[in-house]
């Protein structure tokens, strides 16, 4: 049994209520043409542009969330507070404070505040051990920095062989077509040829930005860490920093007295 013909009327209205649904993905399909056809244009090395671009853009993506977990964000505020608990005497309610933080701001300073509470414990040992767990979390936050390093340093150079490469696919062409060669045609190889140079700076000046940026970061997470555990010590007291003695110089013993003899004692002749 045949189905009835749709009125026309209904066929209109359907079509005009798609075109509004239709119309960005055909803008988002004319574009990705265009692109592929930029890519086509710079051969082999505008493709590895384009592979490095992804890769960097990946890296930042990735770096943002891994700076947002270890509190680059953040600016320490719970932290700070802690560290005026602390000074502040109360040692227990600091400690409580930083319970569980990922911060690496916090990290360091709860490890300070341990080692700092740790009775016995010198305070070369304490200091050693907070400055480990700060050069750990340096190291994790410094992550991934060479990688946009090296994005924008091989960026220009992968765009400048692509110009390279094609100025010369250019000018054997011109040469290949002798007394007819035509002006424009050498012009549009040169300009196809100078994409790639685009591109490629087009990838390397983000992938830069990127790089100070989270550099920055990263110093403040440093300067943070430092002044956190100097706090941390400092409001610790000499409690953990035993009287260390001179080398060879029995405990008790004034310095520059010889053993064996009395304060005030003058030394009898043989």
């Amino acid at each position: 049994m045949r189905r009835p013909p749709a009125c026309p009327v209904v066929r209109r209205g359907l079509t005009r209520a798609m075109l509004p649904i239709a119309a960005p993905f055909a803008a988002l399909n004319d574009l990705l043409t265009r692109a592929l056809g930029f890519v086509a244009m710079g051969g082999p090395a505008m493709v590895a542009i384009v592979a490095l671009s992804v890769a960097t853009l990946t890296l930042i993506l990735w770096k943002v969330g891994q700076v947002l977990v270890l509190g680059g964000f953040s600016g320490g505020r719970r932290t700070a507070r802690a560290l005026a608990l602390w000074e502040a005497g109360e040692r227990a309610n600091a400690r409580a404070l930083l319970a569980g933080r990922r911060s690496l701001r916090a990290r360091v300073a709860a490890r300070a505040m341990t080692a700092a509470g740790t009775p016995g414990l010198p305070r070369a040992m304490a200091e050693a051990a907070t400055l480990q767990l700060a050069k750990a979390g340096l190291m994790q936050a410094r992550t991934g920095l060479r990688g946009l390093e090296l994005a924008a340093a091989i960026g220009p150079l992968l765009g400048l062989l692509g110009t390279v490469t094609g100025m010369i696919a250019a000018f054997q062409g011109l040469e290949a077509a002798g007394v007819r060669a035509d002006t424009a045609t050498l012009a549009g190889g040169i300009w196809e040829a100078l994409l790639t140079t685009a591109a490629g700076m087009a990838v390397a000046i983000p992938a830069m930005v990127a790089l100070s940026w989270f550099d920055g970061l990263v110093e403040a997470l440093r300067h943070d860490m430092e002044d956190g555990a100097t706090r941390v010590f400092l409001a610790a007291g000499p409690e953990t920093l035993p009287e260390s003695q001179p080398d060879g110089q029995p405990d008790g013993q004034p310095d520059g007295q010889p053993d064996g003899q009395p304060d005030g004692q003058p030394e009898s002749p043989s």
